[in-house]
């Protein structure tokens, strides 16, 4: 079965459709918009989970049988106060598949929906649409066989207000054999090591399938960036790669530099965003949306993202995914040092590996 086939839809199949959010918060069949509100009941009691308290885990979706995840929907205040910004990056999403102890998705939500920094931004992608305002969608297909487990877990120092989301799958009777479990995994280092290249995925044991990464760079140092080069480590490569990219804006899609047209004599990149491929933010401020002011004095903030969706990179035993970088001026290359944080994304066989632990939340704060 192909999830992202738009000529797929006129197949009819034996699924049951469902939905969870906090009108219908067990996704039971016939139990949706039963709380009441000042309209009466059944008339938008329950919109919303209407607090998570510092420290609080919610259980999103406790889904038992066999099934597939075919759309999430989240929107989040992006910020309690001044001091404590960055609610994207300290609310915590994670998943579990068939009764699994560790679990195959953990990402900030924020850059689980490919939005970096603790901010929400404009998404346009196949698999991932972030909207006006913070709606934040993803059309991932997530199959499970016995159960499915959703949980968010707020690492804020605040409690976080009105969060909103919607879980829409369908239940079948069975899955083919050969489907895959996704998983999602945050990463990030702070200053990358001269010389030594920044790992996007590692420890995957199994069969699966690579099938996309978002990252999310502040520059630390002048002049062009993306240089590096992305390597697929595939089924026992070791000193060498299976796949070396050329650069860093030819892995997403681009070219020379992103350059766009002039801005007071000088080159500007080209933000863009494409079903498959994207460069979604480029920033120098760091803006405070409630308190309406603007500082100059971040390093500049790129995102961008590449979904291997129509060309996904297959593995039958492991696979390595790093980045270099390197960086060029009128000397030549170089080796850069920069603060670089990634989403990998793919599909393979249970059980997984354990992720390595992730930061604290403070620790995740952009610079």
């Amino acid at each position: 079965m192909n999830w992202f086939e738009l000529n797929s839809a006129a197949l009819l199949s034996d699924g049951r459709s469902r939905a969870i959010n906090a009108e219908n918060p067990t996704g039971e069949k016939g139990n949706g918009g039963r709380a009441a509100s000042c309209l009466g009941p059944s008339r938008k009691g329950s919109p919303c989970i209407p607090l998570i308290e510092p420290g609080e885990t919610k259980i999103l979706a406790d889904i038992s049988g066999c099934g597939v995840i075919q759309h999430i929907w989240v929107t989040v205040t992006e910020q309690i106060s001044p001091k404590n910004r960055y609610v994207l990056r300290d609310l915590v999403l994670r998943m579990y598949w068939d009764d699994e102890k560790i679990p195959s998705v953990e990402s900030p939500l924020g850059d689980f929906f490919c939005c970096g920094f603790g901010k929400a931004y404009f998404v346009n992608s196949a698999p991932v649409a972030v909207l006006p305002r913070s709606g934040m969608n993803s059309y991932f297909a997530m199959p499970f066989r016995r159960h499915a487990r959703i949980t968010i877990e707020n690492q804020n120092a605040e409690a976080v207000p009105s969060f909103f989301y919607q879980i829409d799958y369908c239940l079948y009777d069975s899955l083919p054999e050969e489907t895959g479990y996704f998983h999602a995994h945050w990463r990030r280092s702070r200053i990358t090591e001269p010389g030594k290249d920044y790992t996007i995925l590692d420890g995957v044991k199994g069969r699966g399938k690579y099938v996309g990464t978002f990252l999310a760079v502040s520059t630390l140092e002048r002049y062009w960036w993306g240089e590096g080069e992305v390597k697929f480590y595939l089924d026992g490569d070791e000193e060498y790669p299976t796949i070396c990219g050329t650069g860093l804006e030819d892995y997403f899609g681009g070219a020379w530099s992103f350059a766009g047209k002039k801005v007071n004599g000088k080159m500007t990149e080209q933000t863009y965003c494409t079903p498959y491929l994207g460069y979604p933010f480029y920033s120098r401020t760091d803006d405070d949306i409630q308190n309406d002011y603007h500082n100059d004095d971040c390093p500049p903030m790129r995102a961008l993202y590449r979904f291997h969706l129509p060309d996904p990179v297959c593995f039958q035993q492991d696979i390595k995914v790093t980045v270099q970088q390197i960086g060029s001026c009128h000397a030549g290359i170089f080796e850069r040092q920069d603060d670089v944080s990634s989403v990998a994304y793919w599909y393979q066989t249970e059980p997984h590996e354990a992720f390595l632990h992730l930061p604290p939340a403070r620790a995740r704060w952009p610079r």
